[in-house]
């Protein structure tokens, strides 16, 4: 945030010239009433989900959410797109998502957001965000909890992957990434195929967001079972480890990934004090990144993250919105009044710093986002503190 009496002075192309004190800073300097902080950044998204905005019921439990994403997401594959009637249906159906993933989009510029750190499942994206003013970060999904079919199920979001990179220039090229899903639905074969393919790169992945993982893990037990058996997946190569699923895939990731483990919301103690010693000292590795989406966590569970127990813990915390498929907007500044409202006793200045800097720095674009910082273009955001509501400001630069 801006320091009060200070004066931020731009270029022509808005990179930060300096930040003078208001006495030095000379004529034509144009006041804002509210706080002026960098633009935000998203550390987690599913813009490709956005047309199921509404169409899933609050309060399911994430394991009936589950059900309700794989059956919906979809858009509908035509038999024989040859007869007029497939076809229709299927352009239709394009259609409503591109135009669903625009307004999602728009929502994310004028709120305030510069950059984001976005799940993708297919390509549906890639046309959308080669000409959006936002920065993205693909994070190229793969999953399959079966060992025997991890080598096609890699193959498959490498070939997503491949087609990323292709449509962007080779200074972009790192922006995408290869991902594991969630630890219920990657298999050990998965995960070392994803160790060695993501070497030294940025990951993330759906963390400890019910109870039923950790038990999972724990005794190969619980509501996990139902949902294998409903989509028809043997488990029999799987065995409980008697840990918490954290403390179980973790260890997988020993090449010098930085990882962004997203929702936490049974995270324990033991779990990040397992996460911080795992990584302490090692000159390749990092300590995780902790995203925190609370909006998602409510609507899915109707439960908080354990924010005290992160902060206590001197934890790296970024600020994620999810899925319009269990949020109702994708505004950061909406993730932070709800973290407000439930933890009072931390400061909105903390609250901005894990939205800004701490997001730049888990993408590694703190070069150019995050802070206000001279040579630095990070966008900028003004915040009504009367109502906490966020807008991006474009200035008029003499």
């Amino acid at each position: 945030m801006l320091a009060p009496e200070q004066v931020l002075i731009l270029a022509e192309d808005q990179h930060i010239e300096a930040i003078v004190p208001a006495d030095d800073a000379g004529d034509g300097v144009e006041p804002l009433q509210g706080i002026l902080c960098p633009g935000m950044v998203n550390a987690h998204c599913h813009i490709e989900l956005s047309h199921l905005k509404g169409v899933i019921a609050e309060g399911t439990g994430l394991i009936e959410f589950v059900k309700q994403v794989i059956s919906k997401r979809e858009t509908p594959h035509s038999p024989d797109l040859s007869q007029p009637a497939y076809h229709e249906l299927y352009e239709q159906a394009l259609d409503q998502k591109l135009r669903a993933m625009t307004g999602a989009v728009e929502e994310l510029y004028q709120s305030g957001t510069v950059a984001v750190g976005d799940i993708c499942n297919t390509a549906d994206s890639l046309e959308l965000k080669r000409h959006s003013p936002l920065y993205w970060h693909n994070f190229i999904e793969v999953s399959g909890f079966v060992d025997a079919v991890a080598g096609k199920r890699l193959k498959f979001s490498e070939d997503i992957l491949a087609a990323f990179i292709k449509s962007q220039s080779k200074a972009f090229a790192a922006n995408n990434t290869l991902t594991p899903h969630a630890p219920y639905s990657v298999s050990k074969s998965l995960f070392s195929l994803l160790n060695a393919k993501t070497a030294g790169q940025i990951i993330s992945i759906h963390n400890q967001e019910t109870a039923a993982e950790n038990i999972l893990y724990q005794f190969k037990e619980g509501a996990f079972l139902g949902l294998y058996e409903s989509l028809g997946i043997n488990i029999e190569g799987f065995a409980a480890t008697s840990k918490n699923s954290f403390q179980s895939w973790l260890p997988y990731f020993n090449c010098g990934q930085k990882i962004i483990t997203v929702h936490n919301t049974f995270s324990t103690e033991a779990d990040v004090r397992f996460a911080t010693q795992l990584y302490e000292g090692s000159a390749l590795a990092h300590q995780p990144y902790y995203c925190i989406c609370v909006n998602a966590n409510l609507y899915i569970e109707n439960t908080l993250p354990p924010l005290e127990m992160l902060l206590a813990n001197n934890c790296k915390i970024v600020i994620g919105t999810d899925s319009y498929a269990s949020n109702r907007q994708l505004n950061l500044m909406e993730e932070i009044k709800t973290l407000q409202k439930n933890f009072p006793d931390v400061s909105l200045e903390r609250m901005l710093q894990w939205a800004t800097i701490n997001g730049a720095e888990a993408l590694e674009i703190d070069d150019q986002y995050g802070s206000f910082e001279k040579g630095k273009k990070p966008g900028l955001v003004l915040i009504d503190p009367a109502n906490m509501k966020s807008n991006r400001v474009d200035l008029h630069v003499k």
